[in-house]
């Protein structure tokens, strides 16, 4: 009956019927830290429910000298447990330099890895429905990935085996051949291209691209789900502007002096416009959308949980903010900038403050802000950072006031 079970789940996950159209796009989630923080846990306690599957990385394979070196994620798996959600297992594979025979050894390492994986994972209370396998493949290599897919997707049947596809492998004959023994597959619709210089376009996904993509995806007739990004590369070039290296996940502090910082981030609402679009009109084999990754509180290089559970939930993230006053002590006074709304704020803005019967003894900008303008009954704080950014749902100090009597401070926050 298990197996059963799970292949009814992923076949029920990737919608591939014509009838699905008048459905909601179904969406999931990627958990790809490797440590299970106390703030990964809690996302996953407060948000996973709000997907049909979560997928979660649990080991990363790299070769040296064609020798496998795994990295394994130390999963929670009692807080995954008390989730209510679907969880897919994800063994992620670096690029492999010897020929990818059926019967060698890597592969043999390989399928005996994803079975440990998927009996780790049952030994932790989680029943998975899926193992994904991303595998940096050569193009010129697909077929020969087909021999290594049937070799892992023997070791843990009746487990269902999905691979990892990049766009430009769909022109490929030797594509459609591996995606048919996959019999699913997720098309990665978000990647960069390494940039020549600080002045080279560059993007996370271009919405136009992704949605060709999907269509040609669709023309194959494998059911398939895609991947979309929710995160930013900090991308860094010298003083020549050429490129010397980026950081996706954590902030990279220790660049060398003259380095140049460029931020190429998701673009929330370009995004959601793709994903109502698919929503109405999606080919039949598309099942769902996969968002890389999951919002973790501390995660600075990610979208925040109100951007992307606006999406999940059907609208497009708004804009929304305002300032607060809030008395310290008598006369003095603190301005906040306040988030309310599910994009993160990254304009310029001016928060005006203003009062009557009382002088302005003292004030002072912070966090990025200034205190641009002042009179006795009027001060103006001010953001001239290009790079300043309020996540959504957030509250930032940003400057105070001190005035010799005790009065009520009116704010007005714009744009510029």
């Amino acid at each position: 009956m298990h197996h059963i079970r799970c292949l009814t789940v992923l076949l029920a996950l990737l919608g591939a019927q014509l009838s699905a159209w008048a459905e909601p796009l179904p969406h999931q989630a990627y958990v790809w830290q490797r440590a299970w923080t106390p703030p990964v846990c809690a996302a996953v306690a407060e948000h996973a429910s709000n997907f049909i599957e979560t997928a979660v990385l649990l080991a990363e394979v790299s070769w040296k000298n064609k020798l496998p070196q795994v990295a394994r994620a130390k999963v929670d798996f009692p807080t995954l447990a008390k989730v209510h959600c679907p969880v897919g297992l994800v063994l992620r594979v670096g690029a492999y330099g010897g020929a990818l025979a059926e019967n060698g050894p890597a592969v043999d390492f390989l399928a005996e890895l994803a079975g440990a994986l998927a009996a780790e994972a049952r030994a932790g209370q989680v029943d998975p429905v899926e193992l994904q396998i991303d595998f940096d493949c050569p193009e010129s290599k697909l077929d020969d990935y087909c021999g290594w897919l049937k070799a892992v997707q023997r070791r843990v049947a009746p487990l269902p085996v999905t691979i990892t596809a990049l766009p430009s492998w769909l022109d490929s004959p030797a594509f459609t051949r591996l995606a048919a023994a996959a019999t699913n597959y997720i098309l990665q619709a978000h990647s960069l291209v390494r940039p020549t210089d600080i002045h080279a376009p560059f993007t996370l996904c271009d919405p136009e691209v992704a949605r060709r993509a999907v269509i040609k995806a669709g023309a194959i007739g494998v059911p398939f789900r895609v991947a979309l990004p929710t995160y930013t590369y900090v991308i860094a070039f010298n003083a020549a502007g050429k490129f010397t290296g980026l950081s996706a996940e954590s902030p990279r502090l220790d660049w060398p002096e003259g380095t140049q910082i460029r931020e190429m981030k998701a673009d929330p609402q370009a995004l959601s416009s793709l994903v109502k679009l698919w929503s109405t009109n999606r080919p039949s084999s598309l099942g769902g959308v996969i968002w890389y990754r999951l919002p973790v509180a501390v995660d600075n290089l990610n979208w925040r949980w109100p951007t992307l559970g606006a999406i999940v939930a059907g609208r497009e993230p708004r804009e929304k903010f305002h300032a607060d006053a809030r008395r310290v002590e008598a006369g003095l006074v603190e301005i906040s900038l306040v988030n309310d709304g599910e994009l993160d704020i990254s304009s310029r803005i001016a928060v005006e403050a203003r009062w009557t019967d009382a002088r302005l003894i003292a004030g002072d900008g912070l966090r990025g802000f200034e205190m641009a303008e002042q009179n006795n009954s009027a001060a103006t704080f001010q953001n001239n950072q290009s790079s300043y950014r309020l996540p959504a749902g957030e509250t930032q100090i940003i400057g105070w006031l001190r005035c010799d009597h005790d009065r009520e401070v009116q704010l007005e926050v714009k744009k510029y």
